[in-house]
C-alpha cells in the first residue's frame, strides 16, 4: 500500500472517530435531557432567559389584564390548585408544565398512586403551573394549556382535564397546545367540561395573567426545573430511590402518626 493511500485511510479513520465522538456527545445530552422520569425540564441559561424575558414582555402586552385566579385556588397569592381533602395529613406540592416531557413521565408513573392517596383522604396535592418550556423552546403552549386547566378548575374538572392534557401531550418542540382549538378538542374527552363558559374562558385567556404570576413564583422559588415535587416541604423528586410504592409508604406512615 502506498504512503498516500495509508494517509488517506488514516484521515478517513480520524474523521470517523471525530463523528463518533460527536454522536456520543449528542446521545449523552439527549439522555441527560429526556430519559424517563429522572429528567427535569430545566430552566434556560441567563442568555436564553434574557431573550425569553424580552419576548415575554412583548407577548404580555397583548394579554395584559387583571390577575384572575381559578375557583378555589389557595396558598400564597392564591397560586395553588388544591386536590384532595383539606384535612389530609400529608401535602404534595407539584410544580409542573404541561409541555414538559419529564412532567408527563412523572404523571404516568405516579398518577394512580397519587389519585388513590387523595381519594382515601391521606394526601392533599397542591398543583402549581409553570411555563418554562415556552421560554426554552418558544411558543405559548405551556401558558395556554395552564390557562385551560385553570378554566377546568372553575368548572370543577381540573383533575380530569389535567390528566387528559398529559395523556395527549405533544412532542416538546411541537407547540400544539398554543392552539385553543386543540385544547377545546381535548376538553370534549372530559364529561361535562365542553361548555360555553369553559370555551369563553379558554378563548379569552381569562387566567393568563394568573399563570404568568405563577411562573414568576416558580422562577423566584429557587427551583431548578419541572417537575419539582415536595412532600410536606421536602423535595422527594431529587431522591433517586423514590418510587410510587415508597411514596405510598411515606404518606401512609404519616397518616398513622
Amino acid at each position: 500500500m502506498s504512503e498516500k493511500n495509508r494517509d488517506a485511510k488514516r484521515t478517513a479513520r480520524e474523521r470517523l472517530a471525530v463523528e463518533r465522538e460527536k454522536q456520543k456527545a449528542a446521545d449523552r445530552r439527549r439522555r441527560t435531557l429526556i430519559v424517563g422520569a429522572s429528567v427535569v425540564c430545566v430552566l434556560g441559561l441567563a442568555a436564553v432567559i434574557g431573550v425569553v424575558a424580552a419576548n415575554a414582555g412583548k407577548d404580555s402586552g397583548s394579554d395584559a389584564g387583571p390577575v384572575v385566579g381559578p375557583s378555589g385556588a389557595q396558598g400564597k397569592d392564591g397560586l395553588a390548585i388544591p386536590v384532595g381533602k383539606e384535612s389530609a395529613p400529608s401535602t404534595l406540592t407539584v410544580w409542573e408544565d404541561f409541555r414538559c416531557p419529564a412532567c408527563k413521565s412523572f404523571e404516568d408513573a405516579y398518577r394512580s398512586t397519587i389519585r388513590g392517596l387523595t381519594d382515601s383522604g391521606q394526601l392533599k396535592v397542591e398543583y402549581h403551573l409553570a411555563t418554562i418550556i415556552d421560554g426554552n423552546m418558544g411558543g405559548t403552549g405551556s401558558r395556554n394549556a395552564a390557562n385551560a386547566a385553570a378554566c377546568a378548575q372553575d368548572a370543577g374538572k381540573f383533575v380530569q382535564y389535567h390528566d387528559v392534557l398529559y395523556r395527549n401531550q405533544p412532542p416538546e418542540a411541537d407547540d400544539a397546545f398554543a392552539e385553543n382549538s386543540k385544547l377545546l378538542k381535548l376538553a370534549a374527552k372530559v364529561d361535562g367540561l365542553d361548555t360555553p363558559a369553559f370555551r369563553k374562558c379558554v378563548e379569552d385567556g381569562t387566567h393568563n395573567s394568573w399563570v404568568e404570576k405563577s411562573n414568576d413564583a416558580f422562577k423566584t422559588g429557587g427551583f431548578s426545573g419541572t417537575p419539582t415535587v415536595l412532600l410536606n416541604g421536602k423535595n422527594i423528586y431529587q431522591d433517586q430511590t423514590m418510587t410510587p410504592a415508597k411514596l405510598r409508604q411515606m404518606v401512609e406512615a404519616n397518616a398513622k402518626g
